[in-house]
């Protein structure tokens, strides 16, 4: 008896890139560009800041709830409403980091990021884009993410675009004066480790954010 022959690697991963692009634009109604691997446009549904992993997940620390987080080899984007990477530089003036150099940059309309591999689905390679908060479904109800909404609190424990860029700004003047002062750079936690310290993992046109 014969037996079949498996398809070739490429066909596997074109049809893995096909379902992840399914995925995206209906669960989530979002739009998605190329295969291998796919693209999500920005400045669409979303923003993106992209900074180190290990000040994204002091951040985390800080800030507590967020929107979609993603993980992409050593670098974190936390998922921001449309718009918001123009209003940053403005932001950052304001909360009195304007001029200071950040390893932190904002990706918006005319760009776009890698797909991370969708929630439940097996991993991709070692440094693959990943969710560490996974963005919700569409039928669970409209995601909220972090938003200006005139440069103050938006109320109860809503995201907050004000807070959370504060954070990360303060988290990355951290991370380049301990670089600075040892010379090491603080070590990435694994979302395992992150889960155990009891922080949720669960459910590019690139903008610099002041001279990085």
């Amino acid at each position: 008896m014969a037996l079949p022959i498996p398809p070739p690697r490429a066909a596997l991963a074109d049809e893995r890139d096909g379902d992840c692009a399914w995925w995206y634009e209906h669960e989530l109604g979002w739009p998605t560009e190329g295969t291998t691997p796919v693209r999500l446009p920005t400045g669409l549904r979303f923003d993106v800041l992209e900074l180190p992993a290990a000040a994204g997940y002091a951040a985390l620390r800080r800030v507590g709830r967020t929107g979609p987080v993603a993980l992409t080899g050593r670098t974190m984007g936390l998922l921001v409403a449309a718009g918001s990477a123009d209003e940053l530089p403005g932001l950052l003036d304001w909360l009195d980091w304007g001029g200071v150099s950040l390893a932190l940059t904002a990706v918006g309309a005319g760009g776009r990021i890698i797909a991370p591999t969708p929630p439940g689905w097996a991993p991709g390679s070692p440094g693959a884009a990943a969710w560490l908060r996974p963005p919700e479904l569409r039928h669970e109800g409209k995601p909220e993410l972090p938003a200006l909404a005139g440069l103050g609190s938006r109320g109860g424990d809503a995201p907050d675009l004000v807070r959370l860029v504060d954070a990360v700004a303060t988290e990355c003047h951290r991370a380049r004066l301990m670089h600075a002062r040892t010379g090491r750079t603080t070590t990435v936690q694994p979302t395992a480790e992150l889960s155990a310290k009891g922080l949720p993992t669960g459910r590019s046109a690139v903008q610099p954010l002041a001279f990085s």
